[in-house]
C-alpha cells in the first residue's frame, strides 16, 4: 500500500509540474452513476470501480486547483489533475493542441508479493499527443463532494505505447480542500 500511495503522489506531482488548465463553459454534464466516495469507469470495456477510502477530490491552492486520484484494492488508479478549475457546470477538456492543458491517467499496478522489488507499474496518460484525447465534466460541487464525468484516450508512452480506451467515467468522490 505504501508503494501504491508512492506511486499517485508521484503521479498527482508530475502531473501539477507539467500541466495548466483549458476548459469551455458548457453545462458540466450529467451527475453519472458512481456509487457515493467513489470513481468508476470503464478501461478498454472492463469495469473498474475504485475504493471509497483511497478516493478523493482536492481543491488546492486556493481552490484554482482539481486534483483527483482513485485506486482499488487491484493497484489500479485514476488521477485527474486540472489546474485553473473553475467550479462546476463546466466540461475541461483534456487537449495536447497549442494550448497548456490538463492531464489525466490510468495505473496499472502488479505486485509480486514473493519479492515486492519485482513490482512493476505501467502508466498510461492522456493527452499524449496534440489532439484532443478526452474530457473531465464537473456536474456538482458541493460542501463535501464533487460529482461528474469523464471519457478518454490514454497512452502508455513510457512503456509499450499500447492506447486504452477509457469510457463511461463516473465520479462521486468526497472533497478535501488544502
Amino acid at each position: 500500500m505504501k508503494k501504491l500511495n508512492q506511486i499517485m503522489l508521484f503521479i498527482m506531482a508530475v502531473s501539477l509540474v507539467t500541466f495548466t488548465s483549458c476548459s469551455t463553459d458548457d453545462d458540466g454534464g450529467s451527475g453519472g452513476s458512481a456509487p457515493s466516495g467513489t470513481l468508476t469507469a470503464k478501461v478498454d470495456g472492463t469495469s473498474y470501480q475504485s475504493m471509497e477510502i483511497s478516493s478523493s477530490a482536492t481543491l488546492a491552492n486556493n481552490g484554482q486547483n482539481l486534483i483527483i486520484i482513485a485506486s482499488n484494492s487491484d493497484g489500479n488508479a485514476f488521477a485527474f489533475t486540472i489546474l485553473g478549475y473553475e467550479g462546476a457546470d463546466r466540461t475541461y477538456q483534456l487537449d495536447g493542441g497549442s494550448n497548456i492543458f490538463n492531464s489525466a491517467s490510468y495505473t496499472e499496478t502488479n505486485v509480486d508479493l514473493s519479492n515486492p522489488q519485482n513490482s512493476t507499474t505501467e502508466i498510461w496518460q492522456a493527452p499524449y499527443d496534440d489532439t484532443l484525447a478526452g474530457e473531465i465534466s464537473v456536474s456538482e460541487e458541493t460542501d463535501t463532494k464533487i460529482i461528474g464525468t469523464f471519457r478518454f484516450m490514454c497512452k502508455n508512452v513510457g512503456g509499450d505505447l499500447s492506447v486504452k480506451n477509457i469510457t463511461e467515467g463516473t465520479f462521486n468522490l468526497n472533497k478535501q480542500i488544502q
